[in-house]
């Protein structure tokens, strides 16, 4: 499960960190990724959950499905054996094994082994098996790595704090779609295929998006003079949100989460150079990078 400086603590409260052992051993490998282990181990999945999306992709191909079905066939067991593996491997090593299959990124794990078994014990559900594209969902837990994790939250952070802004330009946007397709919707008329007003915002949004897929296209002069207003507040209307956004995220100062646990409230996600635990206010035991502590 991802983790971040303002819900870190999330996953250590809610399925619970083993104290010691070997689950806790399993626990760090598979949940935390400041050691080489867990480093090693999420770069691994990304292959293997991208390799797995592949096979169904290729799967799906008629031609590719009839020369090599047997090879594809093989390749998707042998996934869905190490997809089980890894969720059992999961639920062994916390706290809560119920809580967690109970949990938006538990269902997601459990799905991207499902469909398999069940096309197997009942045929009539073989259509099932395009759901193991949503292997790709667990891409977003292993966002929790050194590398991406301060990018994202910083992303996040700034739409979020833009979102104000970009509601007030949608709502013009939706102003400017909506009295230009009803003025084409008069000029053009029926007859020149803008056959009602929805028709004709249709036409304003394919038009100011700049997708043009022309299958409504103004006849008359004030029409075409009406659509070049609308190709040039196209660029803006790509232009403006991407601006809001930029402008946000770099203002954003980009802090460096980790998935450092707190030994006494087991919260998770502290800065590097904390001293103490944000929730509990413990001492904080000092921060070793993943070499570190692999040695």
């Amino acid at each position: 499960m991802s983790t971040t400086p303002e819900t870190g603590a999330s996953s250590e409260r809610e399925f619970g960190r083993p104290a010691a052992g070997w689950r806790l051993r399993m626990y760090v490998i598979i949940f935390e990724a400041d050691t080489r282990l867990g480093r090693l181990f999420d770069l691994t999945l990304i292959w293997v959950i991208l390799a797995s999306v592949a096979v169904v992709m290729l799967d799906s191909i008629a031609s590719v499905h009839e020369k090599y079905a047997a090879v594809l066939i093989a390749l998707e067991w042998g996934f869905t054996l190490l997809f089980t593996v890894e969720y059992v491997a999961r639920l062994l090593c916390v706290r809560r094994p119920l809580r967690y299959a109970r949990s938006f990124y538990g269902i997601i794990d459990l799905v991207a082994v499902l469909p398999t078994y069940l096309a197997v014990l009942v045929p009539g559900l073989h259509s099932l098996l395009d759901v193991r594209v949503l292997r790709l969902l667990r891409l977003f837990r292993l966002l929790k790595l050194a590398n991406y994790v301060a990018e994202y939250g910083a992303l996040a952070r700034a739409l979020s704090a833009s979102r104000h802004k970009i509601l007030v330009f949608l709502s013009f946007v939706l102003m400017v779609v909506l009295i230009m397709g009803t003025l084409m919707y008069v000029i053009e008329g029926p007859d020149k295929g803008f056959t009602s007003i929805p028709m004709s915002v249709y036409w304003a949004i394919t038009t100011m998006t700049t997708v043009g897929f022309g299958d409504i296209t103004p006849q008359t002069d004030l029409g075409r003079v009406v659509a070049s207003v609308m190709m040039l507040l196209g660029w803006g209307t790509l232009a403006v949100p991407t601006g809001i956004v930029s402008a946000e995220f770099t203002s954003q100062k980009i802090r460096e989460p980790t998935t450092r646990t707190c030994h006494e409230c087991l919260s998770e996600g502290h800065l590097p150079n904390a001293r103490f635990c944000r929730d509990c206010g413990m001492k904080l035991p000092p921060y070793q990078t993943g070499a570190a502590k692999a040695d």
